[in-house]
């Protein structure tokens, strides 16, 4: 049996959670989210707790068991609180900053790149180094988070770039002078 599978899904207070089928569909303070999963994932809903039950124990059940927790799991916890991801940018002249709905970054480029986020997230700058990315998607917060770091991802021998905040990069030596 699977471990996550398993756990029963708590439901907070304000949020509701409506099964039609294999889609299941969760209201909350900070709007509306809607996963559709396997067929054969069974779903059940007793008080304010969610279960998610597999038809038998082949590898295909097993492995959508455990999967299918954590969507519902994701959708809930998205619609009551939401997803942040925190990004670094490490650099002399690398900056950000917000104008209108759109992101303005200078990384070391000829030009500015102007980032413009899809539906549904928000991206903020704190101070000229930090930018937050927000949503109910948890999916959507990291791709976007992903896309911005891409634009100049940090480099290994001095580290300059657009970084997870904690995210660690490893340094090489570079050559040393004869």
């Amino acid at each position: 049996m699977s471990r996550v599978g398993k756990a029963p899904i708590q439901i907070p207070s304000g949020v509701t959670i409506n099964l039609a089928g294999n889609l299941v569909t969760a209201k909350g303070p900070k709007g509306e989210l809607s996963v559709k999963l396997h067929p054969d994932i069974k779903i059940s809903m007793e008080d304010s707790t969610v279960k998610v039950e597999r038809a038998n124990n082949s590898k295909l059940q097993r492995s959508l068991h455990g999967l299918s927790r954590t969507l519902i799991a994701n959708i809930v916890e998205g619609v009551n609180k939401g997803y942040e991801k925190r990004l670094e940018i490490v650099g002399v002249g690398y900056r950000a900053e917000t104008r209108g709905k759109s992101l303005l970054l200078s990384l070391g480029y000829s030009h500015q790149i102007a980032f413009r986020p899809p539906e549904g997230v928000m991206v903020n700058n704190e101070g000229n180094t930090v930018i937050v990315v927000r949503g109910i998607d948890k999916a959507l917060v990291g791709q976007i988070a992903a896309k911005i770091r891409s634009l100049k991802p940090p480099e290994p021998y001095k580290g300059k770039g657009i970084r997870y905040a904690g995210e660690v990069v490893r340094k090489k030596a570079g050559k040393t002078a004869a």
